[in-house]
């Protein structure tokens, strides 16, 4: 197994900065970078478990906090802080991990992808529709891009999602899709039979779908070794 590191950190944005959770191989070597957006939970261990994941697979993987310490254990103590995030300034905060992972000499080639769940994962196409040159992006059950935000889209996408998702329903995601087609984005969509909403996160047992989460897992590796290394 891969050795690795992680600790808290802080990098700069704008002229502030953002705290975040980095986790790398341990061996001195330049490895291809990832940002990480977290569910509406916040940054939470979950989060944190699978940066090291991808540490141990040879990524260096970022997680900002966008939510700057605060962390919800409710749904409705989650839906308040999702509620309250200022969107605009999650992205350039997406935008500067992704600055900061290749300003280092750990990450190479610069090239950076970003994958987000839920509301991460709807962050993480609104930063891949503004900014075009992140290296891949993937998105697990979050809510697809209008067609105006498509249509500036320059990076590849996967789309993972649940049949059973009552709040994203597959009809959405098979337009957004249609979408991706029309305007030659490189994509693939894929969505479980049997999942529902969160279906990848083993710490809430009743939406985590094993099977589901370990094809999803498999085909995110995938991608990203097709796009950024």
């Amino acid at each position: 197994m891969v050795s690795i590191k992680a600790q808290n950190i802080q990098f700069p944005s704008d002229s502030e900065t953002t705290p975040g959770y980095l986790a790398q191989p341990d061996n001195g070597k330049p490895h291809p970078g990832i940002v990480l957006i977290q569910e509406w939970w916040g940054l939470v261990p979950h989060i944190k478990d699978v940066a090291e994941r991808f540490a141990r697979e040879g990524y260096v993987a970022l997680a900002p906090d966008l939510y700057h310490g605060k962390e919800a254990k409710e749904p409705d103590e989650a839906r308040k802080l999702a509620m309250q995030l200022d969107h605009a300034r999650a992205v350039d905060e997406i935008k500067a991990a992704a600055a900061y992972l290749n300003s280092t000499s750990d990450v190479s080639p610069k090239k950076v992808g970003v994958v987000g769940w839920c509301m991460g994962g709807g962050l993480a196409l609104s930063t891949a529709a503004r900014f075009g040159d992140l290296g891949a992006v993937v998105t697990f059950y979050g809510r697809p891009l209008d067609e105006s935000d498509t249509a500036k889209l320059l990076v590849p996408v996967l789309g993972l999602y649940g049949e059973q998702d009552q709040s994203i329903r597959p009809e959405a995601v098979r337009d957004f899709g249609e979408e991706l087609e029309k305007h030659h984005i490189p994509h693939e969509i894929h969505i479980y039979a049997g999942a529902g909403h969160a279906f990848f996160n083993d710490t809430r047992p009743e939406a985590y779908r094993p099977d589901a989460a370990l094809d999803a897992w498999t085909r995110t590796l995938d991608w990203f070794s097709k796009y950024l290394r």
